[in-house]
């Protein structure tokens, strides 16, 4: 504790530090991650957590953070929930939080910033902590997209009149054959990467490579002939689809056809229910308690794009991000993590940007493991560090294209060399 101090007055004495230096120094009131962890994700209507509400999702992901993390629960000051289809989400997160066992001394709330809910809910968290409002604090993200949600009406003539405004109503299917077409990205060239997707994830699986991020989900499962109700214990992802081939994919049929015809089932991201969370603290808060600190949150930002081609939003909310911390892509980024709501937008923001393939989501993403939509910022933290600690890689990237045109990013430094 001490030596940390020291180190933080150190560097408040001497001249700034830029760039790729000044991300991976340690001071006493950096906010780290101590804990990250995520449930399976399941196939949405038909797989393990079907028939699983979206309170006992949360509720499981908070008492196993509590549990595995050992900490006083009397130390969590609040709860972040990130999560898109449940109109109830703040009352899930307070309810669950109390359930889990928190004191009602601790807070409680929901975000929704669409695709990138998760990773908002640790910037909430994170934010507090950097500003003193809290020392310690657990982010969480989760969806039960087999509840489903609400559908969304026209808006208001006076909004409608305008036609970006109109454009948020667009389906994400219509913005992903839009990307396609605008920046000619062909089928052909979607299935590729898909391919690659689901290899990847499947190479991940029958490693191991999940299983540290991963905790077992109890849960149960109703017969959907006979309606009988049995107890499973679910502990891998059901998305990979073993044997998965460029060529297998070429036959599936485009999923809209209404707006092209290169998106599919087979090169879009999957339906899926799922949870991830992470625990956070001050650096000194963490040593003081003896928690293992697996990284740093460095920062997390957002952009906006034209809304009928949301997809290409992490091209520009990553430069964005590395340009406040005088980072370069191709030269400072260890591992990134992109979600792959749909393979269009994953092959543009690859292309513009210039990401090295074997950098980015190395164990597959969303199109291979599925897409969850809160919890998905946090879940590619959770695989993220999972990889860097595997191959000893540093600095982690992570982004996700938003629904009526958004873009996030955030940026993790890895302390488990």
């Amino acid at each position: 504790m001490a030596t940390e101090r020291l180190s933080s007055i150190l560097n408040h004495l001497t001249p700034s530090k830029s760039g790729l230096s000044a991300i991976t120094q340690k001071n006493s009131d950096d906010v780290v991650i101590t804990l990250a962890i995520r449930t399976p994700l399941t196939k949405g209507f038909k797989g393990g957590m079907k028939d699983t509400p979206l309170d006992f999702i949360v509720l499981q992901t908070l008492k196993k953070v509590v549990e595995k993390s050992n900490i006083d629960p009397q130390l969590v000051e609040d709860v972040c929930l990130g999560n898109v289809n449940n109109g109830k989400a703040a009352y899930i997160a307070r309810a669950a939080a109390l359930a889990a066992g928190l004191p009602n001394t601790s807070a409680a709330s929901s975000v929704n910033r669409f695709c990138s809910s998760g990773l908002k809910a640790v910037q909430d968290i994170a934010n507090q902590i950097a500003c003193g409002s809290i020392d310690c604090g657990i982010a969480i993200g989760a969806e039960s997209m087999s509840t489903g949600g609400d559908k969304v009406s026209p808006f208001h003539e006076a909004i409608m009149a305008s036609q970006e405004a109109a454009d948020c109503m667009q389906p994400m299917g219509q913005t992903s054959e839009n990307v396609a077409k605008d920046f000619d990205i062909s089928r052909e060239r979607q299935d590729m990467f898909a391919a690659e997707s689901y290899q990847r994830a499947e190479r991940a699986q029958k490693a191991g490579w999940f299983d540290d991020e991963i905790f077992p989900f109890v849960t149960k499962i109703k017969d959907p002939k006979s309606g009988e109700e049995k107890e499973v214990t679910l502990t891998k992802d059901e998305g990979p689809r073993l044997g998965t081939t460029f060529e297998s994919l070429q036959k599936i049929r485009p999923a809209f056809p209404d707006y092209g015809d290169k998106s599919t089932g087979g090169n879009s991201s999957q339906v899926t229910d799922g949870a991830a969370a992470v625990l956070l603290m001050k650096r000194s808060k963490a040593l003081e308690l003896q928690q293992p600190i697996l990284a740093k949150y460095v920062g997390a930002t957002v952009a906006g794009v034209a809304p009928r081609i949301m997809g290409i939003g992490p091209s520009l909310a990553i430069p964005k991000l590395l340009g406040k911390y005088n980072l370069n892509l191709a030269n400072d980024i260890d591992l990134i993590e992109i979600n792959e709501a749909f393979a269009s937008m994953a092959v543009y923001c690859t292309n513009v940007l210039g990401i090295d393939t074997s950098k980015l989501n190395v164990r597959g993403g969303a199109i291979a493991l599925g897409h969850p939509l809160g919890a998905t910022g946090v879940r590619q933290i959770c695989t993220g560090l999972s990889e860097s600690r595997r191959q000893k890689k540093k600095v982690l990237l992570t982004s996700m294209c938003i629904g009526t045109g958004q873009g996030m990013a955030g940026l993790f430094v890895n302390e488990q060399l």
